[in-house]
């Protein structure tokens, strides 16, 4: 798992690569609070356009990252989205408390 981040205009962009399973994830987390904590954003952006695959530890991701968003009365969204994982978070309902924008357009 590769995480890329941008930070533009009060948005911090984190782009994900590869597979987000339970040792990615643990190490995502790391590295957004880290990200956060220097940057404070009011907007989290996470494109999952380069995500193959995720299983539950990545809903953690989101949830955590929500929960710190929050706490800076700031906001998540996640863009790009491709089948798989979105199958995941809308089986968890995940969808239905952090913003999904488009999915990938093309599925590898």
């Amino acid at each position: 798992m590769n995480l890329e981040t941008e930070f533009v205009g009060g948005t911090l962009r984190l782009r994900f690569d590869g597979e987000l399973d339970h040792h990615a994830a643990k190490k995502a987390v790391a590295t957004i609070e880290e990200y956060i904590d220097a940057f404070l954003p009011r907007r989290c952006v996470m494109d999952f356009s380069g995500v193959t695959f995720m299983d539950s530890s990545g809903i953690a991701v989101l949830i955590k990252t929500r929960k710190r968003m929050g706490e800076l009365d700031g906001t998540l969204g996640v863009e790009n989205i491709r089948k798989q994982p979105m199958r995941v978070l809308r089986a968890a309902g995940v969808d239905r408390i952090v913003p999904i924008a488009a999915p990938a357009a093309k599925e590898a």
